[in-house]
C-alpha cells in the first residue's frame, strides 16, 4: 500500500472514530477522589455527564441543564446544581 492510499484510508474513518477523548487530566478532575471545583467548564461537565462538548452546548441552548452561568461567551456550571439535577434524574436501583 502506498503512502497516499494509507493516508486516504485513515482519513475516511467515520466521524465517531474521529472524536477525541477528553484529556486524562480533565477526567481526573471530575472522576477523582478530590473535591470538585465550584464551577465546571463545558469540558468538565461533558466528562461528568459522559457526553461530548457539542451535546453539552446543545443542552445549554435548549435550557435542559441547571446552574448555567454565562460570563460573556464563556459557559460555566454550578457543580452543586448539576450534581443535584443528576441525582434527581437517576433511576432507582432494584434494591431500593
Amino acid at each position: 500500500m502506498d503512502e497516499f492510499q494509507a493516508s486516504y484510508e485513515s482519513s475516511s474513518r467515520s466521524p465517531r472514530s474521529l472524536r477525541r477523548p477528553l484529556p486524562r487530566w480533565r477526567l481526573d478532575r471530575v472522576d477523582g477522589d478530590g473535591p470538585l471545583p465550584i464551577l465546571l467548564t463545558v469540558d468538565d461537565a461533558a466528562a461528568l455527564l459522559r457526553t461530548t462538548r457539542r451535546a453539552v452546548y446543545a443542552m445549554v441552548e435548549r435550557k435542559q441543564l441547571p446552574g448555567i452561568i454565562r460570563i460573556r461567551r464563556r459557559v460555566l456550571f454550578r457543580t452543586d446544581d448539576l450534581l443535584d439535577w443528576l441525582d434527581q434524574k437517576r433511576a432507582p436501583s432494584l434494591k431500593e
